[in-house]
C-alpha cells in the first residue's frame, strides 16, 4: 500500500514547525528519520493531513556537553551515538542499547527524537532515556517545557505530548559508573521480547548504590523497578538478592500476547532476563574489561 494524500512542509526553524503543527490542529505528524512513521503511513495506520519534515533544522542534530549535562538533539541519528567516543565516556549504556536497534540501514536513518516520540514499549531508546532519568525537552508555541523520561508516557504508542508540541532535545545527567544490557529476541535485531537495562555505582567494600533496573516488553511502556532497586540497594548484588528483586517485578508487569510470544512466555523469561543481567552488572564491576570487550563486539 501507499500512503493517503497529505500535504508537504519542510521548515527551517523549531518556532515555524511549531507553527506548522499548531495550524494543523493535531492532524500532522513530524517526520525525522522516518523508520518508524514510514511503515505506518504505508500501511494507513496513521493518515495525517500533513508531514511536517524537520530535516532541514540543523541545530537539532548536535551533541552538546555542559558539565555533568549532555544534551542530544532530536536529530542526532543511532549511529552517531554508537560511534561517538565523547558519548561511549559519558553515556556507555546509552550507547551499548543502540547497537540493539534495527540493523545498519535503520540506525543511519534513526533519530533519537523519532524513536521517543513512537514510543514503542519494546523500544531501546525508550528504556535507556527512563534508567538514565533523561530529561525531554519539547517546543510549542507556547514556549519550552521539560518532562521526565518517567512521565511522557501514558500508553503504548502514546506520549503525553500535545497535537502542537514538538521534541527536540534529550538531557542526561552524569550516569551510575556501571551499567548492563540484554534481551531476547526471536532473531538478531528483531523487536524485544524482554529487555532488561540496569545500571549503579559500587563502593570499595563492594555494596551498590544508585542501583537502577528498567524493563521493556512486559506491560504498555517501558517500567523502572522500584521494588527491585530498592532490594538491591546496599547489597553486594550476591545472588539471593538478585533472585529476590527479580521475583519482584512479576507484581507490576502486564505483558502483552502477540505474534513474537505469549503473555505466559513473556512472564515466563523477565525474572529469568532480569537475574541474568544484574549478574552481568555485578561481574563487569568486577572486571572492566568486560565492558570493552562487549561493546567492541557491537
Amino acid at each position: 500500500m501507499k500512503p493517503s494524500r497529505f500535504t508537504y512542509h519542510r521548515p527551517t526553524s523549531v518556532a515555524e514547525a511549531v507553527a506548522t503543527l499548531h495550524a494543523h490542529d493535531g492532524a500532522a505528524r513530524v517526520l525525522a528519520g522516518g523508520q518508524s512513521l514510514a511503515p505506518m503511513l504505508n500501511m494507513r495506520l496513521w493518515r495525517p493531513e500533513a508531514l511536517v519534515d524537520i530535516n532541514d533544522i540543523h541545530d537539532l542534530d548536535s551533541i552538546e556537553i555542559d558539565g555533568d549535562k549532555t544534551v542530544l538533539g532530536a536529530l542526532v541519528r543511532y549511529s552517531t551515538v554508537e560511534r561517538a567516543p565523547l558519548l561511549a565516556e559519558r553515556l556507555p549504556l546509552l550507547v551499548e542499547m543502540v547497537g540493539h536497534i534495527g540493523d545498519r540501514q535503520v540506525r543511519n536513518r534513526g533519530t533519537v527524537g523519532g524513536a521517543l516520540v513512537h514510543a514503542d514499549p519494546t523500544g531501546e531508546l525508550l528504556l535507556a532515556c527512563l534508567v538514565l532519568n533523561a530529561t525531554i525537552v519539547v517546543q510549542s508555541p507556547a514556549g519550552e517545557r521539560r518532562v521526565p523520561a518517567g512521565e511522557l508516557y501514558d500508553g503504548a504508542y502514546s506520549t503525553v505530548l500535545t497535537a502542537d508540541e514538538m521534541l527536540t532535545a534529550v538531557e542526561f545527567e552524569g550516569s551510575p559508573a556501571h551499567h548492563a544490557f540484554g534481551e531476547i529476541c526471536r532473531k538478531h535485531h528483531d523487536f524485544a521480547i524482554v529487555s532488561v537495562a540496569a545500571c549503579g555505582d559500587v563502593a570499595p567494600d563492594g555494596t551498590w548504590s544508585d542501583v537502577r533496573v528498567g524493563l521493556g516488553g512486559v506491560a504498555d511502556t517501558a517500567l523502572r523497578l522500584a521494588d527491585a532497586e530498592t532490594l538491591l540497594t546496599g547489597t553486594m548484588l550476591d545472588d539471593a538478592h538478585i533472585a529476590a528483586a527479580a521475583r519482584s517485578a512479576l507484581d507490576v508487569i502486564d505483558p502483552p500476547e502477540d505474534i513474537r510470544a505469549s503473555a505466559d512466555y513473556r512472564r515466563h523469561l523477565t525474572p529469568i532476563q532480569i537475574s541474568r543481567v544484574l549478574r552481568d552488572l555485578r561481574s563487569r564491576a568486577a572486571n572492566p574489561q568486560i565492558d570493552t570487550m562487549k561493546a567492541g563486539a557491537l
